[in-house]
């Protein structure tokens, strides 16, 4: 089984107690020890609403989409549809649930798969949080996202450190789901390669936290 395939067979066990790093249901203590050594999940998820700016009229595209964070998000700013992939039918039953409990089932379309792999088409904006980390061929990946994007994307990608790789490497390891790390200078020239002519990007403050991209066509 590949990467991506180990990588959604994880997050789908993983889906409720995941749900709960963005709802803030977790208690006190678990609450402070995702502030303070995940912080690279909820600046990533802020920036990338701040890079959309208004969503009104627009349609996204959430490929990972997880328990549904950024789905919501995105239609409490406006947008007028979202296509939300992940390849973990737990994780997409829980944004049924959030959709179902918010009346917006008729304005989202929920597809299970991996990507690249599923026929979508194309919106204003892409959202790709947290799956990159689990990416075997990001040139490709990449490739396939750009003629899928009309105005921009947000995607994020994993940092090296000479302590936390290893140490993500091996808790991974032992869940047999690989995971792979980039540079700045890595993240470039793959987006450069699939064709992105606007790309900036941000590294989150902080040893080993994420780079928060965004990409223009």
């Amino acid at each position: 089984m590949d990467s991506e395939s180990e990588a959604a067979k994880f997050f789908d066990g993983f889906a409720k107690d995941f749900d709960t790093l963005y709802d803030s249901q977790r208690n006190f203590f678990m609450r402070w020890l995702d502030q303070h050594f995940r912080k690279d999940m909820f600046l990533r998820y802020a920036w990338t609403f701040d890079t959309f700016g208004d969503l009104t009229n627009k349609s996204v595209l959430d490929i990972g989409c997880g328990s549904g964070p950024y789905v919501i998000e995105a239609f409490r700013r406006g947008a007028k549809a979202v296509t939300a992939v992940d390849p973990a039918p737990g994780m997409l039953a829980l944004v049924g649930e959030k959709l179902r409990s918010k009346r917006l089932v008729q304005k989202c379309t929920l597809v299970e798969g991996l990507f690249p792999g599923v026929e979508l088409q194309r919106h204003h904006h892409a959202i790709v949080m947290g799956v990159m980390d689990y990416v075997r061929d990001p040139r490709d990946f990449l490739a396939q996202l750009k003629p899928l994007v009309s105005v921009s994307a947000a995607v994020s990608f994993p940092s090296r450190h000479w302590l936390r790789t290893p140490l993500r490497e091996f808790r991974y390891r032992l869940r047999n789901c690989p995971v792979y790390f980039y540079t700045d200078r890595d993240i470039r020239r793959l987006c450069e390669e699939a064709g992105f002519r606007g790309i900036e990007i941000r590294k989150i403050h902080g040893a080993g936290l994420d780079y928060h991209v965004c990409l223009k066509p």
